[in-house]
């Protein structure tokens, strides 16, 4: 049998990126530190050098890298058994799909891998529903959805991006969108007719610049589907499971949606692990064979599901992201003035915009990188921060040091 040695230790940063350079798909545009070893809120490039991460996987890592009760849920497992396909039962899926669903309030669970393939499966749900149980004629369903949304990268989901950047080259598109501006209630009752089967919004919307709509918006998304007999799908796959401070972050306006989609965190940075979780009504409209996955569900993804519904159950990561996220906001509105012209967010989130004058929101990602802080742009001058939940105030006191000098230096 053929073997191959771990030949990437004696391999510089340079080397390893001339690498992916060559051999990988240019679809991303990484900074260039090159990771080997993380542990919570800090990680660590093949030459030693240590950083501070801000960015968290976009909340894929809420509660870092390898924490210690998920590396032990996925290592329990992986001596058990890791994929059944769902041709069988095993004796994860019940529990993860129960634990998930008293965790969120709702009442059934449909698990699947990315957060895409949450969105596509609730888009199909909300289509099946509104022809078997509202009544739309087949094949002529709408979602309204929000201008500046992000829910994924499948040739559905891009139809209604309004981000040139996905859509370019994608199309023909898939037709049954109705995009309306992001905040507002007067453009939605507009939109919805008697064709509408569902609303899909983010309760902050996380790719367009961590944007947090109106106080009293998300509430009246909820009438405005009461009244036209609509779903509301909540795609809180960045800003669920303790990122805003509370569980999902429509619990700020005490507002209840019909689906939700979730990922990210739920994997804990180990497995992708993505659900739709809501009313049973609604997604008890799939029957056997009308809808599935082979890796949706499995046991090693159900087992740290499992691990990561335990640590939220705790109340300590949404307590940790009220308190860190306070901190976050009184720092950076110092600079507002001061380099920053905006800042917005919930939680242990924030979307800064750059005074135009300055920096780039590259530039200024990399300048980062130099004084030791990982981030990310968005949109041109505009840096999006969502430091793992678990960061020390210390730490998180560092890095925004770095970012007060970074973006106030003229």
């Amino acid at each position: 049998m053929t073997t191959f040695a771990d030949d990437t230790t004696d391999l510089a940063s340079s080397e390893l990126i001339a690498l992916d350079e060559r051999w990988s798909t240019h679809n991303y545009h990484p900074l260039p530190v090159v990771i080997t070893q993380a542990e919570g809120a800090w990680v660590t490039d093949v030459e030693g050098e240590r950083y501070l991460d801000f960015l968290s996987g976009y909340s894929a890592l809420n509660f870092g890298h390898r924490h210690p009760a998920l590396v032990a849920a996925a290592t329990e497992q992986l001596g058990r058994v890791t994929l059944t396909s769902r041709a069988f039962h095993h004796d994860q899926l019940g529990l993860f799909c129960r634990e998930l669903a008293e965790l969120t309030g709702t009442e059934l669970v449909l698990p699947m891998n990315s957060g895409a393939e949450a969105v596509e499966s609730a888009i199909k749900v909300a289509r099946k529903w509104a022809y078997r149980v509202k009544g739309i004629p087949d094949g002529t369903a709408q979602i309204v959805v929000a201008a500046g949304n992000f829910h994924g990268r499948t040739t559905t989901i891009v139809s209604f991006s309004t981000d040139e950047v996905a859509r370019a080259d994608y199309g023909p598109f898939t037709p049954g969108f109705v995009v309306v501006p992001y905040g507002d209630a007067e453009a939605l009752a507009a939109a919805i007719t008697d064709r509408t089967a569902a609303v899909l919004v983010e309760p902050v919307q996380g790719e367009a610049g961590v944007v947090v709509p109106p106080d009293g918006y998300l509430t009246e998304v909820r009438r405005l589907c009461d009244e036209a007999g609509a779903l509301f799908i909540a795609d809180e796959i960045q800003s669920g499971l303790a990122r805003t401070g509370t569980v999902l972050a429509l619990d700020h306006e005490r507002v209840r949606a019909d689906l939700y989609t979730l990922g990210k965190a739920l994997g804990g940075g180990i497995v992708p692990v993505s659900a739709v979780v809501g009313r049973a009504d609604v997604l008890g409209i799939l029957r056997p064979g009308e809808h599935g996955s082979t890796f949706g569900g499995n046991p090693l993804a159900c087992a740290v599901g499992r691990a990561v519904v335990r640590l939220l159950a705790t109340g300590e990561f949404q307590q940790r992201s009220t308190a860190l996220g306070a901190r976050l906001h009184a720092r950076l509105s110092e600079l507002l003035g001061n380099g920053l012209t905006e800042v917005r967010g919930r939680g242990l989130w924030a979307g800064i915009d750059i005074d135009p004058g300055g920096l780039t929101g590259r530039s200024a990602a990399e300048k980062l990188l130099s004084h030791g802080v990982l981030c990310k742009e968005t949109h041109g001058h505009t840096l999006r921060l969502a430091p793992p939940l678990v960061i020390s105030e210390s730490d998180l006191e560092r890095g925004l040091d770095a970012i007060a000098t970074v973006v106030g230096a003229r």
